[in-house]
């Protein structure tokens, strides 16, 4: 049995970070039974990171080196059907995810508008969290930010990042179906990862506004969001 490590859930999805989500939406997209473990503490995963999992006995981090493993060990076929070409955008759009979560991160932790709200909700839905806690986890994500180098935008800066980064997905994703044809590949997993805790994040951030005015969007979110559910 597969078990999946990955941060808890808030706002009524299943994990409050984009790249546990991808791997939990894709778990139940392709239908690979396994069971759902939430931590808040990172340090004894791989590399110091979630989400990771343990498929009998072998631990696998990194989304991406996750699903590798998930499609070669189990032959999944959600992929088979793509292009060389769409693989590749595939990669690049991958590799867009990674500089938007950092914006994502950076309204959540860093920017002051917002991180009241954020931490509010995090003690309601996580009653165990401590005030003091959160605020070494908010420190610890300012170093992080500082030398990723999103720490040293100002908030409009680092939200004009994030913005272009939405614009490509919402020019991506087509009016009906995924984004390579009728059923959801992989890329739908990943992107559905963080559009999800944008949309259903319950807190007005400018990348937020973007997402739920996008039809598109969400569209594409909430159709897998309904189709995979939330546990």
């Amino acid at each position: 049995m597969i078990t999946l490590y990955s941060y808890p859930e808030l706002f009524g999805v299943a994990d409050n970070n984009g790249y546990g989500l991808k791997v939990f939406a894709f778990l139940k997209l392709t239908g690979v039974p396994f069971l759902h473990e939430h931590l808040f503490d990172a340090s004894q995963a791989p590399r110091g990171q979630l989400p990771y999992i343990v498929d009998d006995g072998e631990t696998i981090g990194d989304s991406d080196a996750i699903i590798a493993h998930l499609v070669r060990k189990y032959r999944l076929t959600i992929d088979d059907g793509l292009s060389s070409a769409q693989r590749d955008t595939d990669l690049m759009v991958t590799r867009l995810l990674d500089d938007l979560y950092w914006v994502m991160s950076y309204s959540r932790w860093k920017d002051e508008r917002y991180f009241p709200a954020f931490s509010a909700a995090l003690r309601r839905e996580h009653p165990a969290l401590t005030e003091e806690g959160i605020r070494k986890a908010q420190e610890f994500n300012f170093q992080r930010y500082y030398f990723q180098g999103i720490g040293r935008y100002s908030p409009d800066a680092a939200y004009a990042r994030g913005l272009a980064d939405l614009r490509v997905l919402a020019n991506l994703i087509p009016p009906s179906g995924y984004v390579h044809g009728a059923e959801p590949a992989s890329i739908d997993a990943a992107i559905y990862g963080f559009t999800a805790n944008i949309f259903f994040y319950d807190i007005d951030t400018p990348l937020k506004a973007f997402v739920s005015s996008n039809p598109g969007l969400v569209r594409h979110c909430t159709e897998i969001h309904a189709a995979i559910g939330s546990s």
